[in-house]
């Protein structure tokens, strides 16, 4: 469910759908990109480039398998929490996020509230920030845009038109940080709205009647 979305009549539809165009992607894919592992260094082998791709390929494959581990296995989570780190989270919104088994509780909130994607998005932005290699870096920012920001998308997160234009006119030359006002605009809605519910839920205060219960025993 969709809070409040602005929408502006000025989307770049032809991006979403190029987006959309496997030939398009391949095309892309064929006509190569900068060498983000080796720079402009002419004398490595083939073989040799060919590995480091291949490493950072799987580098970042790992990455993106390990944070979505985190929202898919909850209970996982649970098992090795303590009671003063989830007692922490209601100090502080950042330490709630900044816990794998916080973030992980939290999204499982959000899912019964149908605004997971708030919770995805953000994480996908701070995946972004950490990539290195400008392939990439275009690979994710499309991904993102098709994901959260498109309003063909059922994930669609909710931004005001400002900032969804500049996301529009950042398309012809993507970079990590072109979803930063985005990111800040999903995290206040949460830090405002979603937070303070998650605190007052069943979830939260379950989970911690457990824990207490737990450590009682102990």
């Amino acid at each position: 469910m969709h809070q409040g979305k602005t929408r502006t009549g000025l989307v770049c539809l032809d991006y979403t759908e190029s987006l959309s165009n496997p030939h398009d992607r391949q095309q892309q894919s064929d006509a190569g990109g900068p060498d983000c592992i080796l720079g402009n260094n002419k004398t490595r082998t083939s073989a040799d480039r060919s590995q480091a791709m291949r490493n950072q390929e799987k580098d970042r494959l790992s990455r993106r398998a390990s944070s979505i581990s985190r929202l898919e296995s909850p209970q996982k989570q649970e098992d090795s929490l303590a009671l003063n780190e989830v007692s922490s989270w209601t100090h502080s919104f950042d330490l709630l996020l900044a816990s794998p088994a916080g973030r992980s509780v939290f999204a499982q909130f959000l899912r019964t509230e149908h605004s997971d994607e708030n919770m995805l998005f953000w994480l996908a932005c701070e995946e972004l920030k950490s990539e290195q290699c400008a392939p990439h870096v275009n690979e994710s920012t499309k991904k993102i845009y098709l994901d959260y920001i498109s309003i063909l998308s059922p994930k669609e997160v909710s931004i005001d038109a400002t900032v969804r234009e500049t996301i529009n006119r950042s398309l012809a030359t993507p970079n990590a940080h072109m979803f930063d006002e985005a990111q800040g605009q999903v995290y206040a809605l949460m830090h405002r709205d979603s937070y303070p519910r998650f605190l007052n839920s069943s979830l939260y205060k379950s989970l911690v009647e457990r824990l207490s219960t737990l450590a009682c025993d102990t």
